[in-house]
C-alpha cells in the first residue's frame, strides 16, 4: 500500500527553499466563500468549509475576516473585509486550466475567478514568459486522476497508519518524508478518512482534493528546472489560482541550487 509521492516531495521541498509560502489573503477568502455558498454555513456540517477555515487559520487570517467571508458566501454582499475580491461573489466560478511547462511537463491549474478573460490572460502570460504555453481543455488532464488526500504528519508507527488507513477506506498511502504521509481515497470518502485518522491519534494537517499525476517527467537540466520553478511560483502568486499540480520530478540538490 505504501509508495513514494514525487510531486508531494517537490511541493514540500519548494516550501523549504521558497521565500513565498502559503496562500494569499484573497485566495483563502475565496475558498471560504465558495465553501459557504456550496453547502450549509455551519462548518460542523460542511466539511469543505471546515477545511477552508482550518487553512485560513493556519495562514494567520483573523477570525473576524473568516466570519465575513462566510457571510459573503451566504450572500451578504456588504460583509466587507473578506479580501479584495471585487465584483459580485456570486460570479465566482471554479475553472481548471491546462498547459505545458518547459520540457513538455504537464501542468494543471485550479482557479476561482470572477473574470474568465482576466484569469486566462494572466495564465497565458505566465506560461509564455517561463518557457511554457497554456493549452486547450483536456490537453493534459488525461495524465491525472483526482483523489481525496489527507496529509498526516509526525507518523511514528507506519503499521498503525496502515491499519487506520484501511479502516478509513483509503486506497493507498505514500511516505513523503521521514515522518509525513499522504493518504489517498475516493473523493466522496475524504471526510470519513480524515475523521478516522484523527480518531486514531494521527495529526491530519490537510484534507483536500488533489490531482495525482499518472506519470512523471524527470528534470535534470538546470535551465529547464529554473523555468519550471519560476512558472509555478508565478502561477501560485496569482490571486485567482488556488492550486497548481505538475508531473515532474527533480533532484532536491538541483532545486536548492536554483533557489
Amino acid at each position: 500500500m505504501a509508495g513514494h509521492s514525487k510531486w508531494a516531495n517537490i511541493k514540500r521541498q519548494k516550501a523549504v527553499v521558497d521565500a513565498k509560502k502559503g496562500k494569499t489573503f484573497t485566495q483563502v477568502s475565496r475558498a471560504i466563500i465558495m465553501a459557504a455558498r456550496s453547502g450549509i454555513p455551519d462548518p460542523n456540517g460542511n466539511f469543505q468549509l471546515r477545511t477552508a477555515i482550518e487553512k485560513a487559520k493556519a495562514a494567520g487570517i483573523p477570525n473576524d475576516n473568516i466570519e465575513r467571508a462566510i457571510l459573503r458566501g451566504r450572500g451578504f454582499a456588504n460583509a466587507k473585509g473578506a479580501g479584495n475580491l471585487g465584483g459580485d461573489d456570486n460570479s465566482l466560478e471554479e475553472i481548471r486550466y491546462e498547459g505545458y511547462g518547459a520540457g513538455g511537463v504537464a501542468i494543471l491549474v485550479e482557479a476561482l475567478t470572477d473574470n474568465r478573460n482576466r484569469t486566462a490572460a494572466d495564465l497565458r502570460l505566465a506560461f509564455s514568459k517561463n518557457g511554457g504555453n497554456l493549452g486547450e481543455t483536456g490537453c493534459v488532464s488525461w495524465m491525472f486522476s483526482q483523489k481525496g488526500m489527507c496529509v498526516v504528519e509526525n507518523v511514528k508507527n507506519e503499521e498503525k497508519l496502515l491499519e487506520a488507513s484501511l479502516e478509513g477506506g483509503a486506497e493507498s498511502y505514500e511516505i513523503t518524508d521521514t515522518d509525513t504521509a499522504d493518504v489517498f481515497t475516493e473523493i466522496g470518502n475524504l471526510e470519513t478518512l480524515s475523521k478516522i485518522l484523527k480518531a486514531g491519534g494521527f495529526k491530519v494537517t490537510d484534507a483536500e482534493l488533489r490531482w495525482i499525476p499518472g506519470n512523471f517527467v524527470e528534470v535534470v537540466d538546470s535551465e529547464q528546472a529554473r523555468l519550471l520553478l519560476k512558472l509555478i511560483d508565478t502561477l501560485e502568486a496569482l490571486d485567482d489560482v488556488q492550486n497548481v499540480t505538475a508531473n515532474f520530478e527533480m533532484p532536491e540538490q538541483l532545486m536548492v541550487a536554483i533557489a
